[in-house]
């Protein structure tokens, strides 16, 4: 048996991502993939046994490349709001430059494809910035909120950024990264 094409598997990759942006993650086939991966059903069918699998694997693929990212460059020993504003701008820089991947990932984590121990394991690549964040409460740095809250504020904003740059073509300086990044704190820190 030989060895499975990685380019065809990350052509494959590529079309998943871009469908899911044009028509969202539900209403996609095994066909269309194929089709915009520019190959035959059959051929796609070798390298994924059906659109579960290729959702599974995709999103695994998705979420450790976000979280190489996600704390590039983070020092867990850096004043909070060093840390905090290097986690913040490597999200937002991420989500810019990989929106499909971002989008992908939503709506796979809000999809019966992915099993509720895959979710579990796949955000616990993330309790570096929960743990940043406890500290940031327990130094009084930041508001007393609960995380799972807090995270709802400032994601939410990045998300939003992230859409506005993507969907209205709109450019994202460092000045505009760096304003978002002030109204975020403005809205964290504690009084």
């Amino acid at each position: 048996m030989k060895p499975k094409d990685q380019n065809k598997v990350e052509a494959i990759y590529r079309a998943m991502l871009g469908l899911v942006r044009q028509r969202g993650l539900a209403g996609i086939t095994m066909q269309q993939v194929a089709r915009e991966a520019k190959m035959a059903t059959g051929t796609l069918y070798i390298y994924f046994k059906n659109k579960e699998a290729l959702v599974v694997a995709l999103t695994d693929k998705c979420v450790r490349h976000v979280a190489s990212n996600l704390f590039r460059n983070y020092n867990a020993d850096a004043p909070f709001k060093t840390g905090f504003a290097t986690i913040w701008m490597n999200i937002v820089r991420h989500r810019i430059e990989f929106f499909n991947e971002s989008l992908f990932i939503e709506q796979s984590f809000h999809s019966p494809f992915v099993s509720n121990e895959t979710k579990l394991a796949l955000k616990k690549s993330f309790d570096p910035l929960l743990l940043l964040l406890q500290r940031g409460k327990d130094e009084k740095i930041i508001k007393d909120v609960d995380s799972f809250w807090m995270l709802a504020f400032i994601i939410g904003g990045i998300n939003e950024i992230a859409r506005r740059v993507n969907y209205f073509n709109r450019k994202a300086s460092q000045q505009v990264l760096e304003t978002n990044f002030q109204l975020c704190w403005d809205g964290i820190k504690a009084a």
